[in-house]
């Protein structure tokens, strides 16, 4: 099947009420395995890359793309490839001629003004590109080059500037700081509902929530009832692709073989997947 363009699916889930997630893709594994799940659930799903898996590929985005996209197009589900987390200027202009519809600019570390900026330059050179841009306003916990956390005050995207944000920049999404945090290994996250609300209705692009591996399974689907569009899921492969190794070495310590135990992984990452898709269809 074709890649569908990622504007697309987060359209169409739009429109649903419904959402559409993202599975971060860090080795082939993790490609292998959010496609084995999303086809046995399914769901259509996006396959993101983000610029720190690029950084683990000594910089290469295009080797991972091309494997990514290969793999997409012989899938029986629908799948878009997007890239993820860019503030490298230089890689989200790699991003058209990679084969990915869409990517993630995120100068959410800059000052206001300066983010705003910057995103809308990005927002124009993608436009012109034929890509659909999602930027983040707000602070979303977990990211290593910050000790805020997803709690601290005024972290949170406030929507009367969110509103104004997305204006001025064109952007075609935005993640949005709700409560949620990166690598969290834990799901106990909780979220502003209400404030999810206040931002769909303040903003008229689609949402996105970083950080969702994080999250119980009744908060998703609350927040997708507030307005969620587009979630996003990382650690939760992670976890269950580390987990499966682990247990696999330990067993047989003696093992060398790297299949016998990067099987396992890549099955635990497909299970993982058709349980989260298998969650947020309801």
């Amino acid at each position: 099947m074709p890649l569908v363009p990622t504007g697309e699916l987060v359209a169409h889930a739009a429109t649903e009420r419904r959402s559409i997630t993202a599975f971060n893709v860090i080795t082939l594994e993790h490609a292998e395995g959010i496609i084995t799940g999303a086809e046995a659930a399914e769901r259509p799903v996006i396959l993101q890359i983000s610029e720190n898996a690029v950084r683990y590929h000594r910089g290469q985005l295009l080797p991972l793309a091309l494997a990514a996209a290969s793999m997409a197009r012989s899938s029986t589900v629908e799948i878009a490839l997007h890239l993820d987390h860019v503030t490298d200027v230089e890689l989200l202009h790699q991003a058209a001629g990679c084969g990915f519809s869409s990517v993630m600019f995120d100068a959410g570390a800059l000052p206001y003004a300066e983010n705003v900026s910057a995103t809308a330059t990005a927002a124009r050179w993608a436009h012109d590109a034929g890509l659909w841009l999602e930027a983040e306003l707000g602070y979303v916990g977990g990211k290593p080059d910050s000790p805020a956390s997803a709690h601290t005050a005024g972290v949170r995207t406030d929507p009367a500037e969110a509103a104004d944000y997305v204006a001025r920049t064109g952007v075609d999404a935005l993640a949005v700081a709700v409560g949620s945090s990166h690598a969290m290994t834990e799901r106990s996250a909780t979220l502003d509902h209400a404030l999810i609300e206040r931002l769909r209705e303040a903003v008229p692009v689609p949402l996105v929530l970083h950080g969702s591996s994080g999250v119980p399974d009744g908060e998703l689907r609350s927040a997708v009832r507030a307005g969620i569009v587009k979630i996003n899921i990382g650690t939760a492969l992670n976890i269950s692709l580390t987990r499966a190794v682990r247990d696999t070495l330990d067993s047989l310590p003696a093992l060398t073989d790297p299949r016998k135990y990067l099987g396992p992984a890549r099955d635990a990452v497909a299970g993982t997947v058709h349980s989260m898709l298998t969650v947020l269809a309801h």
